[in-house]
């Protein structure tokens, strides 16, 4: 059995990658990383989720698993992206939403989409794909699930936020999940 670590201090992307990759690693083992923050300085989200699975890995010695994800918005030219969780500059997930609203505010085009890069960095070298969810950006938030800009983002096809899909629901669908589905791929080559 492989345990592998999920570079992210980030307690709710613990949780749902848990979800996400449970079942479809099979035996393999998940830990959470307790190691020191990475300077996530790239100009990309597959840049930054290396840099965080490099540093996970150099870390503990673990094959180490990383995403860099984000909100990217058609009219503000792909803003927040990158900057998603700090867009606001307090790291505050209501900050961040209502400092996206504002910028919004009177725009009708509000197309968008999640965005995840996820990597995996081990000592046969790195791996990193992405996964997007497209949808709109909703005038105000909706739902009490999920976590970040998850109230004002309404998948297409859907009638609801992604705050008010159900774990199961957000897991089978999500940015997260298409880039961790691709990234399993790999992973089940490399460790059976």
């Amino acid at each position: 059995m492989t345990r592998f670590v999920l570079a992210t201090h980030n307690a709710h992307k613990v949780e749902e990658l848990r979800r996400i990759l449970g079942d479809r690693l099979g035996a393999h083992d998940l830990v959470a990383y307790d190691g020191p923050d990475a300077i996530e300085d790239a100009d990309s989200f597959e840049g930054n989720a290396l840099i965080k699975a490099r540093a996970a890995f150099a870390h503990t010695g673990l094959p180490a698993l990383a995403d860099d994800s984000g909100i990217a918005v058609d009219v503000l030219d792909g803003a927040p992206g990158i900057r998603s969780a700090r867009y606001a500059g307090t790291r505050d997930d209501g900050d961040n939403l209502r400092l996206l609203l504002a910028h919004l505010e009177g725009v009708e085009n509000r197309a968008a989409r999640f965005v995840c890069a996820a990597a995996l960095v081990d000592a046969d070298g790195e791996y990193v794909v992405r996964g997007e969810w497209a949808g709109t950006v909703l005038t105000a938030p909706a739902g009490e699930g999920g976590f970040g800009y998850d109230p004002v983002f309404r998948p297409d096809g859907e009638a609801r936020s992604a705050a008010e899909l159900s774990a199961a629901e957000k897991d089978a669908a999500s940015h997260r999940f298409r880039a961790f589905a691709a990234l399993v791929t790999e992973l089940r080559r490399r460790y059976g």
